[in-house]
């Protein structure tokens, strides 16, 4: 599938806050209605990876190890410390290799790099769509996200050197199955953790933009990780805690889209759920010590409830709604109806995209795919979503499948204020039918539909030949560049 891109997404340098003990900006002009703000954080290519040094959830691999090692010994790590050993694919941007280190102790630590060439892309005016995808790599550690294990320079080479997922993608895995389509068991299970990592990117103000199951890789366990984030757009998120305690319990959902509009608490913090809870209801809490007068710490202490009903069920947004963008970039048959008709889009558009991935997942083709990419298009703005008749072998099955359609229609809605995750993000997603027994906080422990086999073993590296004297006859003869049995370790 074509991927379409445009240069347009960053421009803006805006005023920040930064989180303590960061570089990078988390939130940037608060009460913005939109802010989209992205920066070569650091300085560009040149900047060291100090961000990428200590990930908590791979501090025990022995990949991450090897790569410590390396650097503990040296004081840096460069493409010297590498073997190249085949090229696994190719995008828009670059080239990704499987390599390994060339310390005989690493033996069995695979890595992925990709390379771009800087003059290229500086040529193409893209160097920096590169730049802010090794940003954004920089920041992440989730366990179905890239791990970034170190990035560096080689003359006007760029590299990021990132985990080595032996299991492909699951455009090839979806091949493999009976009728080219996943059953429903198994597309609940990869669609659970593809909601897991935009959540978590959401979180972390990046847009995807490029969901497709080319670019969901499966690791060695079996699990998931989304991969390529060149079309990603970088944005500012504010944490928000929507309050319903006006509202009874099954009306807030529905009501919790009008109260979106503003947000309750603006702390400057991390985005990680634990910190988003405290340092939120710090917030709130000070703010009712403000508003109580001296005269009413009686009334209030008699039973120690307030004058409004006490909110059992807060629900917090950590989600980049009012982010806006007007390029046009993306999949084809992928493409939400707001980037086509370029009004501007934001976070919403991951939530399409998560619907057409689990269309195409489910019934092996996507939604809308017409005869040309212009029909295409056409159908993703004017035909209305339908779904290919299936057959159920029982009852629970048929459920099943009318969950899963009725999951998909509601990520599908044309309109990204009425889609499903388009104003509350991930929490009204994980919500749905569709997830039933799902537990969120385990997903990791769940064995996965498929477990790739374990990739074949590296051959290790030849013996280093003995240089030989070179004859004066053979010192007069031409040169000859490359001989036939020889071979680069680089490039």
């Amino acid at each position: 599938m074509a991927t379409i891109r445009e240069e347009s997404d960053y421009d803006s340098s805006r005023s920040s806050l930064t989180a303590p003990g960061s570089r990078r900006s988390w939130i940037s002009d608060i009460g913005s209605s939109s802010s989209v703000s992205v920066r070569s954080f650091g300085g560009g290519w040149d900047a060291p990876a100090a961000s990428c040094r200590h990930k908590p959830h791979k501090a025990n691999q022995a990949e991450w190890e090897a790569i410590r090692r390396v650097r503990a010994a040296t004081g840096h790590i460069g493409l010297e410390h590498f073997r190249l050993v085949r090229r696994l694919g190719s995008g828009d941007l670059g080239n990704v290799y499987l390599c390994q280190l060339r310390e005989p102790w690493s033996t069995g630590c695979l890595y992925a790099m990709k390379v771009v060439d800087k003059d290229a892309l500086a040529f193409r005016k893209k160097l920096r769509r590169a730049e802010v995808e090794r940003e954004i790599l920089r920041t992440l550690d989730h366990p179905f996200l890239p791990t970034l294990y170190a990035d560096f320079e080689a003359s006007h080479y760029a590299c990021l050197v990132m985990e080595f997922c032996p299991g492909g993608d699951l455009h090839v895995a979806r091949q493999r199955q009976p009728g080219r389509r996943f059953s429903i068991s198994s597309a609940r299970f990869y669609v659970a953790e593809t909601v897991l990592a935009l959540e978590y990117l959401h979180m972390m103000g990046v847009v995807y933009r490029d969901l497709k199951p080319e670019n969901v890789l499966v690791r060695g366990d079996g699990h998931i990780m989304l991969s390529d984030f060149d079309l990603s757009l970088k944005c500012d998120v504010v944490p928000r805690l929507l309050r319903h305690n006006s509202l009874p319990h099954n009306a807030s959902a529905a009501a919790g889209r009008a109260d979106t509009a503003k947000p309750s608490c603006v702390p400057p913090i991390q985005p990680v759920l634990s910190c988003l809870f405290k340092g939120v209801h710090k917030c709130h809490a000070k703010e009712e010590a403000a508003r109580k007068k001296p005269g009413d710490g009686e009334a209030d202490s008699a039973d120690g409830a307030s004058s409004e009903p006490a909110d059992t069920n807060p629900e917090l947004v950590v989600e980049p709604v009012s982010a806006r963008s007007k390029s046009f970039v993306g999949t084809h048959e992928y493409l939400a109806p707001e980037v086509i008709s370029g009004q501007g889009h934001g976070s919403a558009v991951d939530w399409w995209t998560l619907g057409v991935f689990m269309y195409e997942m489910i019934y092996g083709r996507t939604p809308f795919k017409g005869e040309s990419n212009e029909k295409t298009l056409a159908n993703i703005i004017k035909q209305p979503l339908a779904f290919p008749r299936v057959e159920a072998a029982s009852g629970r099955e048929w459920d099943e499948h009318l969950r899963a359609q009725d999951l998909m229609s509601q990520l599908l809605a044309k309109n990204p204020k009425k889609r499903l995750g388009g104003s509350t993000g991930s929490a009204e997603v994980k919500r749905h039918d569709f997830f039933r027994g799902v537990n969120w906080a385990l997903v990791r422990s769940v064995r996965p539909p498929e477990v790739p086999k374990p990739p074949p073993a590296v051959p290790p590296l030849p013996a280093q030949k003995k240089v030989l004297m070179m004859s004066r006859k053979e010192r007069r003869e031409p040169y000859n560049p490359v001989r036939s049995d020889e071979r680069f370790e680089y490039f």
